[in-house]
């Protein structure tokens, strides 16, 4: 968000910032960006348990608010657009911008779908998730879990129990799937044609076909958009990227602290300096010679001194670590993040392991492997170029600002 604002802004838009607050608010006081608070402020418990409860993490037949604070977010998004004389609502993840937007009657731009949109399932481009949202799936032979991954997302309602309840209470549009939970008006596919696989005229000519979508979904190609914070990476980080070992960064940020602690418990076993953004949790015993823990970093300055990254596999750190052409391990905790890893293994820049093997032995071992060859990093190099000659958050801005026309 913060990226896209940078480029509204260079382009004379006038910009408006809200959030419910949470972990990340204090980004925003860092790079000193007005904002309001929409509701009741999200403290980092509520945003925990947010954690716990996401698409692909919690239980499905939950929408991750509950019902009131649904209700009390949109009516109050809706007040803030109508206040501002907000013409189009951008968001990553702010899902009850789905009803505000619609209270208030303006487009809403979303980029937090990534590069797992319709085109993909439709042209079967999905290989089996590591964890399938759907149980029983697991057991299945690989070619009927190839199947039940490419039928779509459009296919099904998890997650949208609540926000359908809600609209039907405030009178507006409701979300008639999945699928539509992670669409806007406008949806923005945060990569480049040839590292996606779909051309740009074929990606951006799709309609929505029979149910499951909101009629108004439109697609765009962005770019690479990831957060480029304006801060110093610290002294003592620096000195310790110095060393002369092979050094893994390890930021699997929306994540629970028992799992980031297994993540590093495994790497101890591969020989590598590991540094550790920690963001919220507290870390600081995982602390050793060979492993450095911080809060919040700068990535984007982070990833071209490292060897190897360890990431959840979001588009941001995706798009971070390719951009600086450094492989990464992708331990997906959802299925969008499953198919930024599926994209890196098939050019051959990254490897997926679930979260349940990435504590054991096995991680140390497939880190082992990747550090030890160099087609890992000529693969990441590869897109690198791709992603250079792309400007992603100026192509957001201009998608945004075409709304407006």
């Amino acid at each position: 968000m913060l990226a896209i604002r940078r480029a509204l802004l260079a382009r004379g838009a006038d910009v408006v910032v809200a959030t419910h607050g949470g972990t990340h608010a204090r980004v925003l006081d860092a790079e000193q960006v007005p904002y309001e608070i929409f509701g009741t402020r999200m403290d980092d418990a509520r945003s925990r348990t947010f954690v716990r409860m996401g698409a692909g993490m919690g239980p499905p037949t939950q929408s991750m608010w509950s019902d009131e604070e649904i209700l009390a977010y949109a009516r109050d998004e809706a007040r803030f657009f109508r206040e501002h004389d907000v013409a189009v609502a951008v968001t990553g993840f702010t899902l009850t911008a789905l009803l505000s937007t619609r209270l208030a009657g303006i487009p809403l731009v979303t980029e937090h779908a990534g590069s797992l949109v319709p085109p993909v399932w439709e042209r079967g481009m999905l290989e089996p998730f590591l964890t399938p949202p759907m149980p029983g799936v697991r057991h299945l032979p690989r070619f009927a879990r190839r199947w039940v991954a490419n039928l779509g997302a459009h296919r099904t309602k998890l997650y949208c129990g609540g926000f359908n309840r809600v609209a039907k209470e405030l009178g507006v549009e409701g979300v008639p799937s999945f699928a539509a939970l992670l669409l806007g008006d406008l949806t923005l596919v945060t990569d480049t044609p040839d590292v996606l696989g779909i051309p740009a005229a074929a990606l951006e000519a799709w309609r929505p076909r029979g149910p499951g979508y909101r009629p108004a979904t439109r697609l765009r190609y962005a770019g690479p958009i990831y957060a480029e914070l304006d801060r110093p990476v610290p002294e003592r980080v620096t000195e310790f990227l110095a060393g002369r070992r092979p050094t893994v960064y390890v930021a699997i940020t929306s994540s629970e602290a028992n799992e980031v602690r297994a993540v590093v418990g495994a790497l101890r076993g591969c020989g590598a300096r590991i540094l550790v953004a920690a963001t919220v949790h507290d870390l600081r015993d995982l602390s050793s010679e060979n492993v450095l823990v911080e809060g919040v970093l700068p990535s984007h300055r982070i990833m071209p001194h490292v060897d190897l990254a360890v990431t959840a596999g979001g588009q941001g750190s995706v798009q971070c670590a390719m951009a600086a052409g450094t492989p990464l391990i992708v331990i997906p905790l959802q299925p969008e993040q499953d198919f930024n890893g599926q994209i890196l293994e098939r050019h051959g820049a990254g490897r997926r392991i679930t979260m349940a093997r990435a504590g054991t032995p096995d991680l140390a071992a497939l880190t082992g492997e990747m550090l030890s060859s160099s087609r890992h990093r000529e693969a990441a190099k590869r897109i690198q170029r791709s992603y250079a000659a792309c400007d992603g958050p100026g192509r957001a801005a201009d998608a945004v600002l075409s709304l407006l026309a």
